[in-house]
């Protein structure tokens, strides 16, 4: 360990390269993907368009499936490859780089900072910092989603498990990053769970408009 004064040298930069990776990972988060494919394949404005969201479920909402997927996979690419570039820089800016990518996401400041509910970011970031959490992810939201066609309830439980999972492998800092996210994935789906407790939430297949 270096001595106590040479930390006054290296931690300016150290911090400087963090919130440059945190930077670049909002900007990259915010790139509402399946709004400009949606665009593009002239669907019209996605946010018009079933419940307006701007993510893949939504873009499923029009009925092209191929769409709907090419979404998904950029959605969670862009958070494992801001947790990518991070991770260049250290541990800590992979984890900030991460944490950007989903709230640029969650609020892009190119749509009022009105953004998507999450789900595929929070995703590839768990992919970038710990495969193992994000194929359990993938599983318990299969499972669940096979047996009430709920995609956000999936999703909800999902990201529980996630979080529980990182605990149990000793993760305690993902563990802690993970639960912030899983927090803002929640109110993110508020509506989602008033609509559950009233059984009015649409299932996996069905519009709504």
């Amino acid at each position: 360990m270096p001595p106590p004064g040479d930390w006054s040298d290296v931690l300016p930069f150290v911090l400087s390269l963090c919130l440059l990776s945190f930077a670049f990972g909002y900007l990259l988060g915010s790139i509402p993907f399946g709004l400009l494919l949606a665009k593009f394949a002239g669907l019209g404005d996605l946010r018009q368009i079933g419940s307006g969201n701007i993510g893949a479920t939504n873009v499923l909402r029009t009925g092209n499936k191929g769409l709907a997927a090419l979404t998904l996979v950029l959605d969670l690419l862009k958070g494992t490859a801001a947790v990518w570039l991070g991770s260049h820089f250290g541990p800590y800016a992979a984890m900030l780089g991460g944490l950007g990518a989903f709230l640029g996401h969650l609020f892009p400041v190119w749509l009022g900072f009105r953004g998507g509910k999450g789900v595929a970011t929070f995703i590839g970031v768990l992919l970038g910092l710990y495969w193992p959490a994000a194929a359990v992810f993938s599983m318990v939201w299969l499972v669940v989603a096979f047996a009430t066609r709920y995609s956000s309830l999936a999703a909800l439980v999902a990201s529980g498990a996630s979080v529980l999972m990182l605990a149990l492998m000793g993760q305690w800092r993902l563990s802690a990053l993970f639960l912030v996210l899983t927090v803002l994935l929640y109110i993110r789906h508020a509506a989602n769970i008033a609509r559950l407790a009233r059984g009015e939430e649409a299932r996996i297949g069905e519009s709504r408009l």
